[in-house]
This record gives structure tokens, C-alpha cells and sequence, in this order.
């Protein structure tokens, strides 16, 4: 996930405040890898993945753009690297095959980056807070990312992934019919697509109070999910088993509109553990503006890509939000995803 905003919400009131929450951000990422071979971080784990050492370049890449470029209006520190560290101009498929930083020598530009960062955030300021700010979640939100990797690899941290058996009855919650401000509030950090907040009327419908668990997959589904805990959620689901999981339910999938709204309410059990596939594919909201660029969510815009809601156990608190826009192809199941049902109300 790259990362963007339109103003801030958590933006720290002193650039010191801001620092320590950046090098907050970095210690976990040195954390996360630091158990991991050089081996393992320049390997491709999987074709739809970048090798984690990718990971590390690329997070200094746009630090290092965003705050020491944009903001502070320097000259980049590896302008040779821009390119190779860009998502765009180096997909996914070719970075193992690419001349990138070794593992010392991503961990030497990330120290780099961030003292060049430390420097200019001490004589410019954080202005509106704003770049810092979405420099911070992009960090986090690779987090992540790599840690999807590492699942894939085999090679996540001891006591991951931190699925929680989901109690409570198994319930439909009643949503009445009526209309819904979709989208982020107008003052605090957003992100692009979130944007603006919007009347949208709603008919009543009804969702499930939590999510599927493995054990109600496995009653009807050969698939397995990342955790065999029965009252665990079901994970690694893609969009095209989730769907049909619903269907074969009586069910169905969820709009991104009716889980916001249903998820405001603070009546949904075990959000927050698995991201949850809704019916929705990926588009702006009336009035979209792409901001800062249009290549973190315009660019995904269209058919091919299906909304997720909610957050996962890998996703850090500072990054989670019932209005978060989470996008994905509908047959990838690499995502911590599982499958929240719905069904129409009662007339």
C-alpha cells in the first residue's frame, strides 16, 4: 500500500514529536527484519511480492522525496536510485531481477534519509503536518506489506499472525433504511479517495454481527485460512472465494457503503483482525480530486479492483479507520482478508 493525504489528523505539534514518531515507525521496520537472513531479504518469496530488501529502499526512496525533496526542497540523496525505488516505474514483477541496495546497504540509506530528515525538519518545520504525516503511515503501511511476505515465506515473527477467537452469538444485526455520510470529515488527515464525504442513501439491510471463522468455512469451503483456531476468522481469502463462500450462505458480500455504515454503528464484533472484502469495486467518491498524486488511488480506479474494509491484526492503530479504503485484485489472497457477510433487510 503507498500512502497520501489531504490534510492532517495526527500531524505532531513540534517537529521533535514528529521525529520520535518517525524513528517510532523505523524501529519497528529494523525490528521486523532483523532476524531475517540476507538471503531471505533479497529473495523473491513470491511473484506478486517484492523481495523484503525492496521494502527497505523503497521506504527511504519516498522519506527521502517527500521530506527532503518536496518539502524541505533539497536535491534528492540517491537520485540514481530514484527510478529503481519508484512502485511505477519498477512493478512488482521485475524487482527481483533488478541491481538493488543489499541489505547493508538499504539499512545505510535508511539511516541516511533519516538524518538528512531529522536536519530539515528541525530548520523548516512540519508546516501543516500533512507530508510528515503521510510519510509516517507509509512507513507503517509497508509494515504490513512486508509482513505479507513474510507470511508467504513462512518467516513471520514468533507470536504472528495475533488472530483472536471471535465470541459471542452468531447474530445478524438489523441496519434501518436511511441516508449515510459516506467518506472522512472534512478537517484532519485523510487520504485521497476517502474524500469527500458524502450523503448516500441506503436501503435496510442486514450484516453479520462478526465475522466468518474458520470453522463456519470449513463447513462449506475446502479452503483453509491462516489460523486453524475454529472461532478464529478465516484469513487469506480471496474476493472470488469470498463471494462465493456468501452465496453458497444465502448471503452476500457487503457495499463498502452499508460496512461503514454498520461499522460506525460500533455494533460489528472482531473488526480490526482480518481486512473484509465487500461487493464494492474501487472508484471516487462524487468529486474526487487526486491528491498529492494521482498514482496512489486514481490509477486503480475501474473494474479490475474490489474494496476492503476494516484493518487487519498487521495494521497499526495510526492507520486504521472505518473509512479506510483498502483495494486489492479480487484473486489475491496474500492480503490478511477474511469475509463479513450481508443480506438484504426485511421489507
Amino acid at each position: 500500500m503507498a500512502t497520501t493525504a489531504t490534510a492532517t489528523h495526527h500531524a505532531a505539534p513540534s517537529p521533535q514529536e514528529a521525529l520520535a514518531d518517525l524513528d517510532g515507525a523505523r524501529a519497528g521496520t529494523l525490528a521486523l527484519v532483523a532476524g531475517i537472513g540476507d538471503e531471505d531479504l533479497e529473495r523473491v518469496h513470491s511473484p506478486i511480492m517484492s523481495p523484503l530488501v525492496w521494502d527497505l529502499g523503497h521506504i527511504a526512496a519516498y522519506e527521502d522525496l517527500w521530506l527532503g525533496r518536496r518539502h524541505a526542497g533539497l536535491e534528492l540523496l540517491r537520485p540514481d536510485l530514484a527510478e529503481l525505488y519508484d512502485a511505477f516505474e519498477t512493478p512488482r514483477a521485475v524487482r527481483g531481477e533488478i541491481e538493488a541496495l543489499g541489505p547493508d546497504a538499504a539499512r545505510d540509506y535508511l539511516a541516511a534519509v533519516r538524518a538528512r530528515t531529522a536536519a530539515a525538519l528541525a530548520r523548516e518545520g512540519l508546516g501543516d503536518g500533512t507530508i510528515c504525516e503521510m510519510v509516517l503511515r507509509h512507513e507503517l503501511q509497508h509494515s504490513e506489506t512486508m509482513r505479507q511476505t513474510l507470511a508467504i515465506a513462512g518467516l513471520l515473527p514468533a507470536g504472528e499472525p495475533r488472530l483472536e477467537p471471535v465470541t459471542g452469538p452468531d447474530e445478524w444485526i438489523e441496519v434501518p433504511a436511511g441516508r449515510f455520510e459516506l467518506g472522512a470529515h472534512a478537517g484532519g488527515f485523510a487520504y485521497d479517495n476517502e474524500r469527500p464525504r458524502h450523503t448516500v442513501e441506503l436501503p435496510a439491510f442486514q450484516i453479520a454481527r462478526r465475522p466468518v471463522t474458520n470453522a463456519d468455512w470449513t463447513r462449506l469451503s475446502t479452503g483453509a485460512g491462516a489460523s486453524e483456531h475454529p472461532d478464529k476468522p478465516v484469513c487469506h481469502v480471496s474476493w472470488f472465494e469470498a463471494e462465493s463462500y456468501a452465496t453458497a450462505s444465502g448471503a452476500r458480500l457487503p457495499s463498502e457503503a452499508e460496512w461503514e455504515k454498520a461499522a460506525s454503528s460500533g455494533l460489528l464484533a472482531g473488526v480490526g483482525q482480518v481486512w473484509e472484502w465487500t461487493a464494492s469495486h474501487f472508484g471516487g467518491y462524487p468529486g474526487f480530486r487526486a491528491h498529492p498524486y494521482r498514482e496512489y488511488s486514481e490509477v486503480f480506479f475501474g473494474e479490475d479492483y474490489r474494496v476492503l474494509r476494516g484493518s487487519s491484526w498487521a495494521t497499526h492503530p495510526r492507520v486504521a479507520s472505518p473509512r479506510f479504503r483498502n483495494w486489492d485484485l479480487p484473486v489475491r489472497r496474500q492480503i490478511f482478508a477474511g469475509v463479513r457477510l450481508a443480506r438484504d433487510g426485511s421489507a
